[in-house]
């Protein structure tokens, strides 16, 4: 009957108990990736503690596909720091680094410039229109550390939606149909 008749078989003859029990730890396990989630988002004072990075704009430092962790603390950002930014009116942050700061007299508020080190000018032209810094309220925070390639699952899965639809259906039939 092969592997796929023997799933269905088991849904069939599953007890309620047995479907209540199975969404319990379903529920358990995606409210145990939020609060972690939260708590690194806590430790770390980003909003975003792990990012990926999308594009070449960083070679060789940082490759698409890998995974940057973030810290966002109270000191000044500095120039050669990375950071990834969010700009008004886009929704996928950027990952370069800083070539210049200017820090205001009047205020002691720190305006940044990025640039990718792969692109062969600074980031004016991807901020909003008339923007030619980047406040700190911009800045999701600071790369401490990188996973190489371990993004390339997240990139695969958004550009290719139906192996994610593949992967979420293979993952909730091994959940029903698991007898433990």
């Amino acid at each position: 009957m092969g592997w796929i008749g023997e799933s269905v078989d088991s849904i069939k003859s599953l007890q309620i108990r047995q479907v209540v029990t199975q969404a319990v730890s379903l529920g358990m396990i995606v409210t145990s990736a939020l609060i972690i989630w939260k708590a690194l988002m806590c430790v770390t004072g980003s909003e975003s503690p792990v990012v990926v990075v999308l594009s070449g704009s960083m070679e060789p430092g940082f490759k698409r596909g890998d995974i940057l962790f973030l810290h966002m603390s109270k000191e000044p950002i500095r120039a050669g720091e990375i950071v990834v930014f969010n700009i008004d009116g886009r929704e996928i942050p950027i990952v370069h680094r800083v070539i210049k700061v200017h820090e205001r007299k009047d205020t002691g508020e720190v305006d940044v410039l990025t640039k990718g080190d792969n692109n062969y000018g600074d980031d004016r032209l991807l901020y909003a229109q008339g923007q030619l810094w980047l406040q700190r309220h911009h800045i999701m925070g600071r790369a401490v550390g990188f996973l190489p390639y371990v993004g390339w699952v997240t990139i695969i899965m958004t550009e290719k939606p139906i192996i994610k639809y593949i992967l979420i259906g293979a993952l909730g039939l091994l959940v029903i149909t698991s007898k433990d």
